[in-house]
């Protein structure tokens, strides 16, 4: 979807679709370079890392495998608490393995930095954490992020996967949502 297509629905284009596949491109190689001796298996975070991990996996120039948990992170309101639950767990047994969670957003960090913990005691050689977009005034706990894509301010962002009630995920650039679609929610 392009976000021309949205009317006012968006206040602002923070990065462009171009500017997010030149930013991967760029992530892809220094995966690789980290990598180089056996590469790690990807997790991605559903739904939000769908486009992400996608694009980003076609990027390697590695056999890229990859699998997928579902997590929610729940608390008092719309704010996240940081106690997850897992809604789906990894196919994939990971004890001795690298692995390179792939993110679409780090925001609070609270559950990124449970599922690093999570996937890490289940004997995994090493869990490392690669994320499209971060939020760094935002974070409440420290998160060690081996890559990141691009830091952007405090806003309410969608596209690119991220969504808003379950819609936006696929307009292709990442935008600011405008307050007036959000500010009836109460």
């Amino acid at each position: 979807m392009d976000a021309k297509h949205l009317g006012d629905d968006l206040s602002a284009i923070l990065h462009t679709e171009s500017e997010l596949h030149a930013r991967l491109a760029e992530m892809a190689r220094e995966i690789e370079a980290d990598y180089a001796d056996e590469p790690p298996l990807l997790v991605g975070v559903l739904k939000g890392a769908v486009m992400v991990m996608a694009d980003l996996a076609r990027e390697l120039r590695f056999h890229a495998q990859m699998d997928w948990m579902a997590v929610s992170s729940y608390g008092a309101g719309t704010k996240s608490s940081g106690v997850v639950k897992i809604l789906k767990d990894l196919d994939a047994d990971i004890t001795g393995r690298d692995v390179l969670i792939v993110e679409d957003i780090i925001d609070s960090g609270l559950t990124l930095h449970w599922l690093k913990e999570n996937l890490e005691s289940r004997g995994a050689r090493s869990v490392r954490i690669c994320t499209m977009l971060r939020k760094p005034e935002a974070l409440k706990v420290q998160v060690d992020v081996a890559y990141v894509g691009f830091d952007i301010p405090v806003e309410f962002v969608v596209g690119y996967g991220l969504d808003y009630a379950e819609n936006y995920r696929n307009l292709r650039d990442v935008a600011v949502l405008a307050p007036h679609v959000y500010s009836d929610d109460g």
